[in-house]
């Protein structure tokens, strides 16, 4: 569907709104459960809750035969777009503000147009180098400013924990950007209901050993486990099916600008349950970092 098509449909901004604010909500849950389940722990119920949620939809959507032809690559995308990716956000939230967390998660597009010029060879004009040079001077910036006053982003963190999130957050980044270059190159084709739930199903592969080495002594409390839940279902299972249906109603280009929203409703999250503080300069070098990122993806016409 072109953008001009996907532009008469009245009900892509819905789409587009609920999107952003379950994705950023994640932050928010990933946070409340991985505080007692841990890291690992947190990843791996996640996936399992969403493939237990998606897997129904996929039969019932008549694509078993197709996953059955396509399992090998379908199950190894889920290492690099869910296990990987998940288990180092996680990771990074007990050490950092969730909004940091979504604000460091917007630079994807940034280091998808990286390694799409390195593997697929995509072209970059002057633009969307200027974007990439803008868009990375801002995320050295950010981390600078956050691990220099650390104590203003979370005050429970060490400065180790700080600088080892933020690594942790771009890892997960540079994860989400090869696996669209994978996706791309390797599954153009495929249904997206089959590559959203096989990336489930084999994050939960993947994670299972080390989940269950790492899982905690005591019983997570009731809380904990709701966290995990909703962010199993909700942020996971219904917001993939948001997210390919916004594909198809608004067009991948439109889609794709879900990310810059994200940091918005985490931040806001943020405050308001988990009192945590925002300062003025993470909001400017936020702002910093998704200019360049939305200037290195090509979205501006113009700067294409």
């Amino acid at each position: 569907m072109s953008d001009s098509q996907a532009s008469a449909s009245p009900d892509w901004r819905l789409d587009y709104l609920m999107l952003a604010a379950l994705w950023g909500s994640s932050f928010l849950f990933m946070r409340m459960g991985a505080s007692e389940f841990g890291a690992l722990a947190t990843a791996w119920t996640r996936v399992c809750i969403a493939t237990l949620f998606l897997w129904p939809l996929m039969l019932w959507q008549g694509h078993w035969a197709l996953f059955k032809s396509k399992w090998k690559i379908v199950l190894g995308f889920g290492v690099f777009n869910s296990a990987l990716p998940f288990a180092l956000f996680a990771y990074a939230v007990m050490h950092i503000s969730t909004g940091l967390s979504a604000i460091l998660n917007a630079s994807v597009p940034l280091f998808a147009a990286v390694v799409a010029w390195v593997w697929l060879g995509d072209r970059l004009n002057g633009w969307r180098i200027a974007g990439l040079f803008i868009g990375f001077l801002g995320v050295s910036l950010l981390a600078s400013n956050q691990t220099s006053f650390h104590s203003e982003a979370n005050p429970d963190a060490s400065l180790w924990g700080q600088y080892t999130a933020i690594a942790a957050c771009l890892l997960a980044t540079l994860c989400y950007a090869i696996s669209g270059s994978f996706t791309k190159k390797y599954m153009p084709n495929l249904p997206p209901l089959v590559s959203a739930t096989g990336s489930q199903f084999g994050a939960s592969l993947a994670l299972a050993v080390p989940a269950l080495w790492a899982m905690p002594e005591a019983m997570p409390s009731s809380q904990a486990w709701l966290s995990l839940i909703i962010l199993g279902v909700a942020c996971t299972g219904i917001a993939y099916i948001l997210y390919f249906r916004l594909v198809n109603r608004a067009g991948p280009a439109r889609a794709l600008t879900v990310t810059f929203l994200i940091p918005v409703f985490a931040l806001i999250y943020g405050v308001v349950f988990l009192n945590e503080t925002v300062t003025l300069s993470m909001i400017f070098l936020g702002m910093v970092v998704v200019f360049g990122t939305a200037m290195s993806s090509g979205i501006f016409p113009k700067m294409k």
